[in-house]
């Protein structure tokens, strides 16, 4: 019987729970939207008394509530879509790292407006639609050269501006979004693996084929042939930061459905 939800959530837990040992040999994208998140919420000329620290695979934000998959640092063991607090219970909620993979992002974003004090900020980062787009391309040609057909082994990524759109839905004002691209790089195909493996970000997809012996070879003989003098391959990593507000009165009027390319660091000084 097929999912009617994209992830596994159990699957999901599992290997949260599993990479927690390992993380800090894999930490790096991680810290790059903490620190993100916490500039941009240290431009806002308020303060921020009750804070939900949402999912993720380490605490974001010192001090807050922190919802996670899989026991240990955590307050709550909930999903993200699943939450378990009252209406208006926090000011600002974040959100590092967590909302890739999550099985209803709609859901947990009406989650997140519901828990939000009126005027309170939502701020967070994840991997997006052309994060390992290279890495994709590898296993579908190496699927399709072994089977004649691809199967889908890669979790679906969410695109910016459909991002915030769905925070409009969710009944945010100011929804807005800002996309970087790193390039980060790897001696093989199997190092890449590994650093998945210890971030906890392989695939959690409910519907679940393997890659044959000959087929992974293939991929990772791809992906070798495009490295650079070093020995290296570059890999993309879209990271998606959003924010939006909790409507209150007095605010600006929220932007036009899938306007939202307002520069983020703009939109939170405009709280100034």
């Amino acid at each position: 019987m097929v999912s009617a939800e994209p992830f596994d959530r159990v699957l999901r837990r599992r290997r949260h729970a599993r990479a927690a040992a390992g993380f800090v040999a894999a930490d790096f994208l991680h810290a790059v939207m903490v620190d993100e998140i916490a500039g941009r919420v240290a431009g806002v000329a308020r303060d921020f008394a009750d804070v939900l620290d949402l999912g993720g695979p380490r605490r974001a934000w010192p001090g807050a509530v922190r919802v996670a998959l899989a026991p240990g640092d955590a307050d709550v063991v909930a999903d993200e879509d699943r939450l378990p607090f009252a209406d208006a219970s926090f000011d600002l909620v974040v959100s590092a790292a967590g909302l890739a993979s999550v099985s209803d992002l709609p859901g947990a974003l009406v989650q997140v407006r519901r828990v939000l004090r009126p005027d309170g900020l939502f701020a967070a980062a994840f991997v997006g639609g052309m994060t390992l787009m290279e890495v994709r391309a590898d296993l579908i040609d190496a699927d399709i050269a072994a089977r004649g057909g691809a199967a889908a082994r890669t979790a679906p990524m969410v695109e910016a501006q459909a991002a915030a759109g769905l925070l409009q839905r969710a009944g945010f004002a100011m929804p807005v979004a800002d996309v970087e691209r790193l390039t980060v790089r790897y001696r093989s195909l199997f190092a890449l693996f590994d650093d998945l493996t210890a971030m906890g970000a392989r695939s959690p997809l409910a519907s679940r084929s393997p890659l044959g012996r000959a087929a992974l070879a293939d991929a990772a003989a791809r992906f070798a042939a495009r490295a650079g003098p070093d020995g290296k391959t570059g890999v993309t990593v879209e990271i998606i930061h959003l924010a939006g507000w909790a409507p209150a009165p007095g605010q600006p009027v929220p932007l036009a459905p899938g306007s939202g390319t307002t520069s983020l660091a703009k939109a939170l000084s405009s709280r100034l």
